[in-house]
């Protein structure tokens, strides 16, 4: 503890009596400071104790001793020291009075008393205090490091806890809380994932406080790592400001914390070059290698149904990255394997069917979508990006499931979508596909003579056409739609055989023009 104004009135060598503010004397004192000017106040910084012997003082005068100490008070002055013996016999009943009122501690100094041993007993306080916070910060040095090569980084957070009598709470790169202590931190620190969201998007190393006296703690933030983007973040929460101890066991944390993120980075390094070479392998037709090369890391992601995704940034920023991130912190939750290999501006990820990485990768698309349907004003589109999510498959349909992915993401690309999913093709309609541009340039340009022979008057191609097409061919019933005799139907058709110059017998030539049809009438 640092000195206070209660241990030097208690220091049996400085004989020190209190006159008035005996109810504020646990208040710390940072110094001891003599000047007899009459206004010290430009001199003062808060926290001294200021001693004087009012050489150039009328301390008589209650006037002036009103002004004088109400000064000191503002100022953040602790506590007046009058020295008697030297100008005044005793401590003029002005001054006492004027502290009273203010609340101000006064302190009687006696004449053998110096000024000096007072200042020495304030600094000798103070290093001891110092020595203390730093012997007892290497001792939290010592244990947390212990901690974290025993029981990892929850072990380090309970040990910092108790260090700094409070609870600590660890972020992942998605912002969700992966270890707590104590266990009830987790709820308290999940309603802070704004607060971290908002860190990390500060340059390393960021920190911002959040609370104080009128909430239920104070809590610290801190980001981790040491790239240009936070990935991790701690937070810690105590009733107070911490101390000298306090910060420095924290500062122990960070520092250790961040040298486990920066391995863990490493590692992944590792995995990422080891998950290229296990897709390459998959993309080969040569599963039996892939998975002697997967191994352990990746083995099991390969005997389970699992769904490709590829992913493609639309703009600036760096959505890829954050992609990659999410998925992975939530497979890393639930135990799941996950393979995520860059592939220049693009992202490719094996996941397991049906797991919380493929819900972490459909939801993040589905949160930006939404924030785009919904911009906030002066917004940018700079974390748009397009997400292909193939069908599940095994490792021998592996190149399958990623011309799967492809196909999704560029529907997803003409579409206007962040994500869309294979399947959603194979049970929704073809129709929509044929929005594009060049489809419907082929439309034109193959319906084009049917529709210039129309405008001629002699004749009901293409209606004719339409209906025939949809009835399957059905002579009778297309001419029915159309309220004509069956053989003009039947010439009609001759005509755009002849017109189109080419046959109807032929199933192609029966689909595009139906296709071609379908395209112009969406227009």
């Amino acid at each position: 503890m640092p000195p206070t104004l209660a241990s030097l009135v208690h220091h049996s060598a400085l004989k020190l009596t209190v006159r008035a503010g005996e109810d504020r004397l646990d208040v710390p004192v940072r110094w001891a400071h003599v000047s007899e000017l009459a206004d010290p106040v430009p001199y003062m910084e808060g926290g001294e104790l200021l001693l004087i012997t009012a050489l150039k003082l009328d301390a008589e005068d209650p006037q002036a001793m009103r002004r004088y100490v109400r000064r000191l008070a503002g100022a953040g002055v602790v506590g007046l020291g009058f020295a008697v013996g030297v100008n005044y016999e005793e401590i003029p009943a002005a001054l006492v009075d004027a502290a009273e009122e203010e609340g101000l501690p006064l302190l009687e100094v006696p004449r053998r008393t110096p000024f000096l041993a007072i200042s020495k007993a304030v600094s000798a306080a103070i290093a001891a205090d110092q020595y203390r916070a730093v012997t007892a910060g290497f001792a939290a040095q010592r244990e947390l490091t212990r901690q974290a090569l025993s029981a990892g980084p929850e072990g380090l957070l309970a040990a910092l806890a108790g260090q700094i009598d409070g609870w600590a709470a660890l972020y992942d790169a998605s912002g969700a809380v992966v270890a707590a202590a104590p266990e009830w931190a987790g709820r308290r620190a999940a309603r802070l994932t704004t607060e971290v969201e908002r860190l990390r998007e500060r340059p390393a190393p960021a920190s911002s406080v959040v609370g104080g006296p009128e909430n239920e703690d104070r809590v610290e933030l801190h980001s981790l790592g040491t790239g240009k983007r936070p990935r991790d973040a701690l937070a810690v929460g105590t009733a107070a400001a911490l101390g000298t101890a306090e910060r420095y066991a924290l500062h122990s944390a960070i520092a250790l914390l961040t040298l486990t993120t920066e391995r863990s980075r490493s590692l992944r390094a590792a995995e990422q070059r080891i998950g290229a070479a296990v897709l390459r392998m998959l993309l080969a037709g040569e599963p039996d290698h892939a998975r002697a090369v997967a191994g352990d890391l990746y083995g099991g992601l390969l005997d389970a149904p699992f769904r490709m995704v590829v992913a493609e940034s639309v703009s600036g920023g760096d959505p890829l990255g954050t992609l990659a991130e999410t998925v992975e912190a939530a497979a890393a939750r639930s135990g799941e394997a996950v393979l995520v290999v860059p592939e220049g501006e693009r992202l490719v990820v094996l996941v397991a069917d049906g797991g919380a990485a493929v819900a972490a990768c459909t939801g993040y698309a589905s949160a930006l979508e939404g924030a785009r349907a919904v911009p906030e004003p002066g917004a940018t589109q700079e974390d748009d990006l397009v997400v292909g999510l193939s069908a599940p498959a095994g490792p021998t349909a592996a190149a399958a499931a990623y011309k799967q992915a492809e196909q999704a993401l560029s529907v997803a690309r003409r579409r206007g979508r962040m994500l869309v999913e294979h399947d959603q093709l194979a049970v929704g309609s073809v129709l929509p596909l044929l929005a594009d541009d060049a489809v419907r340039a082929f439309a034109d340009g193959l319906l084009r003579p049917l529709y210039e022979h129309d405008a001629t008057g002699r004749g009901d191609l293409v209606a004719s056409l339409r209906a025939w097409l949809s009835r399957h061919g059905q002579w009778d019933a297309a001419a029915a739609d159309l309220g004509v005799h069956r053989h003009t139907l039947r010439y009609r058709m001759r005509r755009v055989e002849e017109i189109l110059g080419r046959s109807l017998d032929d199933p192609d030539v029966r689909m595009e023009l139906w296709l071609a049809l379908k395209a112009t009438s969406t227009q």
